[in-house]
């Protein structure tokens, strides 16, 4: 199937997921969502993630998190899309809910939180809101 925004799609099916209830969720890999997988799993919203050769295709399983019966991800928000993309300078990085989600930024030096952003005084693309 062709996908034109590869990050939206991951973003669905995680929030597609954890909204079904599902403990895992299978996503095509790309360095892109292995780099968002792993900021996903440091910043606490999923349990981990791992490679999995699945046929021909190699795929990402991420393991879902829940307190209780309540998902840990109450929000994903795709920001800068293939029709509009949206930057920001080091100063213009957002805060979501107040600093209690992420920004999800691509920066120079890769794919970052928008806190990593800050410290490393860089701007770039945001990529997604997560909270």
């Amino acid at each position: 199937m062709n996908v034109t925004d590869p990050i939206a799609d991951m973003l669905t099916r995680i929030r597609n997921a954890s909204r079904a209830r599902h403990t895992e969720v299978l996503i095509p890999a790309s360095r892109t969502k292995l780099a968002i997988a792993r900021i996903l799993q440091d910043e606490g919203f999923i349990e981990g993630f791992t490679e999995a050769q699945d046929g021909p295709a190699k795929m990402i399983r991420v393991q879902l998190k829940y307190v209780g019966k309540v998902p840990v991800v109450s929000g994903l928000k795709r920001v800068s899309k293939p029709g509009l993309r949206v930057y920001a300078g080091k100063t213009e990085i957002p805060r979501v809910l107040g600093g209690l989600g992420i920004v999800i930024v691509s920066t120079s030096q890769g794919i970052m939180t928008g806190a990593q952003a800050r410290r490393g005084q860089l701007g770039g693309e945001i990529l997604a809101y997560v909270w």
